[in-house]
């Protein structure tokens, strides 16, 4: 009996095939769920990081290239009246809406104080649409390891059962099931580390932004 449960171990050992779609085939529902959910989260942190690099070229360019026109302009209001009707610009965003007030409020006795409000309105308002998908990469960054030790450890312990059942501590009997566990483990932290490390880069960059917006406010409150 015991050369019939080895032969059998072996031909299994044999037979297994340990590429990642036959890991994913042969694990049960839990794990595939896991592993779906990873993969997911994965791309969709993708996306956010290839949108996030190409903004922050994007705006570091165009807001240079509107500082520099800007303070070349011989008037604040002619400047604004020659700006068009749409930017996708911050910095360009935050000096029209400001702009605008402050035409509306041109005879009103506060009105360095009431442009003071505006700017940091406008600032944040700018700074939300640039920190879109923020959370996401930071929920990412934390959960997606716990979610792949989840798969881990159910994984693990089917491999156990497995033995339990075939009497049969052999490698072959309990491989595979350790190499869907891990499997789950590898894509946790395949979806985190690049979370994580664009999470904390991109926070920088806008840390920096919002400095650069913050600098620009306060010089153009200063002419007015």
């Amino acid at each position: 009996m015991e050369a019939d449960i080895t032969s059998q171990a072996v031909g299994l050992a044999s037979n297994t095939d340990f590429s990642l779609w036959k890991l994913f085939v042969r694990a049960d529902i839990i794990v595939k769920s896991v592993i779906i959910i990873l993969i997911a989260c994965s791309v969709y942190s993708w996306a956010v990081i290839f949108e996030k690099i190409k903004l922050f070229k994007k705006i570091n360019i165009s807001s240079e290239d509107f500082e520099n026109k800007f303070w070349k302009s011989k008037s604040a209001e002619n400047f604004y009246n020659n700006l068009p009707s749409k930017t996708e610009d911050p910095m360009a965003n935050v000096f029209k809406d400001s702009m605008h007030v402050m035409l509306k409020s041109r005879r009103s006795s506060n009105l360095n104080e009431k442009m003071s409000r505006m700017l940091e309105i406008n600032i944040e308002k700018q700074m939300e649409k640039i920190e879109k998908g923020y959370t996401f990469l930071a929920t990412v960054g934390s959960t997606a390891p716990f979610i792949g030790l989840f798969g881990t450890v159910w994984g693990i312990m089917n491999s156990f059962q497995s033995i339990a059942i075939s009497r049969n501590t052999s490698l072959a009997i309990v491989a595979p099931g350790i190499a869907e566990a891990l499997f789950a483990t590898a894509l946790g932290l395949l979806a985190a580390i690049p979370a994580v490390v664009a999470y904390n880069k991109f926070n920088y960059d806008a840390k920096k932004y919002s400095q650069k917006l913050e600098n620009f406010s306060k010089r153009f409150l200063s002419i007015i």
